[in-house]
């Protein structure tokens, strides 16, 4: 039997999955390793620790492998995207890496719609710049640590340097290069325009492949520390999400993705590049040769039932605090929840309004503020499907995976309100396995991803839509689109009022040190 090995390399842990020709999953191990957070909105890694984390959870793998070794035949990868690696000319790391995660790039994003234009900037890479992209980054490294700046020879995404100490070798995927806003989506290649706005040498952009191209051989290095076979092949891999959508299927268009983890993504598969959101959804470069994948995003979807059981029912599990909701009617009796905990993404892209429960009355108990939050965070995400229906986008299956794959309430309550089918996994091992997906397509195991899929990917059970429940969730949902407008204003002036006052206090401290200096 012949086995490749999946590589999720997060932002709190990397995970490697072993799987063999039949889709059968024998090991599942990761390790985690810290965030660097020196400053507020700061969001940073050292390299060499993913490596170094690698390295160990690759050699207890094999350590704790029956079978033989060189039966091992591949490894790929799966990545968190945006993060920014910067390597000199001896390919030595520069600096931590910033992340995904990172938001002390504002004011580059303004510079990147300036300069180049907010329209033309969607034509070329089809989404808006955002802190988390790659771009900004590296216009702030330009603005802030020039002497790093100048002695750039290439930069990198997270999976990528992983990858190069592995092989030697030095490229990246089209689907983690998506996420950049220096790829031209359309043309798969760097654009040129965008580079010479903002005096980036194009040489410092890694060669393009796809993600399932062949990279090479791991070093002798890493198979003599993990005990891998130094035949063990190395193929690309993909971005997370891009691998997260492998992984659940998504390789046709009438599929889409729900993923409710901390964040909350509604992603579905696209043919061609012919979809114009105008920003408003994030639009990328899939796994799957020549597709893409539009996206809309949720920043607080398991985050708000995460903060609502630490802040009201502190010492409960989840599954207690979720115990006995389906008692509770469809729109919580006159409770609705906005999930805008750390502002929003998509389809307000606001970092200013925050959460709200609207409707508050002495009846409710803590499950009806409990389904509420289900409900408000399903309703957010259902504001990005409706874009991609508007656009023509035929939905006709959902997959749901994550927290929200777990709670049989929940997924019912997700086919009522996105009035749709949906289906959760048997065996949910996320982007990992898209990983493997991408190894075992290279190794020519089978003839395309679908055909991988097929053999890899069970699915549970379904949902369908309850008619009574939609026609309610349908009013409601209506009531729930006007909360964003009519608390903007309020958000952004308690954010005001909240920044007055530590200002306020922050003069109070300086009089009452430089009384007591003088004194």
């Amino acid at each position: 039997m012949k086995y490749v090995i999946g590589i999720d390399l997060g932002s709190s842990a990397v995970k490697a999955i072993l799987v063999d020709r039949g889709g059968i999953i024998h090991q599942t191990l990761s390790v985690s390793y810290p965030l660097i957070q020196a400053k507020s909105g700061y969001s940073e890694q050292d390299p060499d620790v993913w490596y170094e984390k690698t390295k160990q959870l690759i050699y207890k793998l094999v350590k704790n492998f029956k079978g033989n070794v060189n039966d091992i035949e591949a490894i790929s990868f799966s990545g968190q995207m945006h993060g920014l690696v910067l390597l000199n000319e001896n390919l030595e790391v520069m600096r931590n890496a910033i992340l995904w995660n990172d938001t002390r790039t504002t004011e580059q994003c303004r510079e990147i719609e300036q300069s180049v234009g907010k329209e033309r900037l969607l034509e070329i890479t089809k989404n808006q710049a955002l802190e988390g992209f790659t771009l900004p980054k590296l216009l702030w490294v330009k603005q802030n640590e020039p002497e790093i700046f100048e002695r750039i020879h290439l930069f990198l995404l997270p999976k990528d340097y992983l990858r190069f100490k592995i092989t030697g070798e030095l490229h990246t995927d089209y689907s983690d290069a998506a996420g950049t806003l220096l790829l031209n989506t359309q043309e798969k290649k760097w654009s040129r325009e965008i580079c010479q706005q903002f005096d980036v040498d194009e040489k410092i952009c890694p060669e393009l492949v796809e993600s399932h191209a062949y990279i090479g051989l791991i070093t002798a290095e890493f198979s003599e520390v993990t005990g891998l076979s130094s035949n063990t092949k190395v193929f690309a891999g993909g971005a997370d999400n891009a691998c997260g959508a492998i992984s659940a299927g998504i390789l046709s268009e009438g599929k889409a993705l729900c993923s409710i983890g901390t964040s909350g993504v509604i992603l579905s598969y696209e043919e061609l590049d012919k979809r114009d959101y105008g920003g408003s959804l994030h639009y990328f470069n899939h796994g799957d040769e020549d597709a893409f994948y539009s996206m809309g995003v949720t920043l607080s979807a398991g985050h708000s039932l995460s903060w609502f059981r630490d802040t009201f029912a502190q010492g409960q599990t989840f599954e207690s605090v979720l115990a006995g909701i389906e008692s509770i009617p469809v729109g919580s009796n006159g409770l609705l929840f906005a999930p805008y905990l750390v502002g929003e993404r998509t389809p307000h892209t606001d970092a200013t309004i925050r959460a709200s429960f609207i409707g508050i009355d002495a009846g409710h108990t803590q499950k009806h503020f409990t389904r509420a939050v289900l409900e408000g965070v399903t309703f957010s995400l259902k504001e990005s499907l409706d874009i991609l229906r508007k656009h023509s986008n035929n939905v006709n299956t959902i997959i749901s995976i994550g927290g929200g794959a777990k709670s049989d309430v929940w997924l019912q309550m997700q086919a009522d309100i996105f009035n749709v089918r949906i289906v959760n996994l048997y065996s949910e091992q996320g982007p990992a396995l898209g990983a493997a997906i991408l190894a075992c397509y290279g190794c020519g195991w089978y003839n395309s991803l679908e055909d991988c899929t097929r053999v890899f990917i069970s699915y549970e059970k379904a949902y369908e839509p309850i008619a009574g429940n939609v026609s309610q969730y349908e009013i409601l949902y209506e009531l729930y689109k006007e909360i964003y407008n009519s608390t903007k204003k309020i958000s952004a002036g308690l954010r005001n009022f909240e920044k007055t006052r530590e200002e306020l206090v922050n003069q109070i401290e300086y009089c009452k040190q430089e009384s007591k200096v003088h004194s």
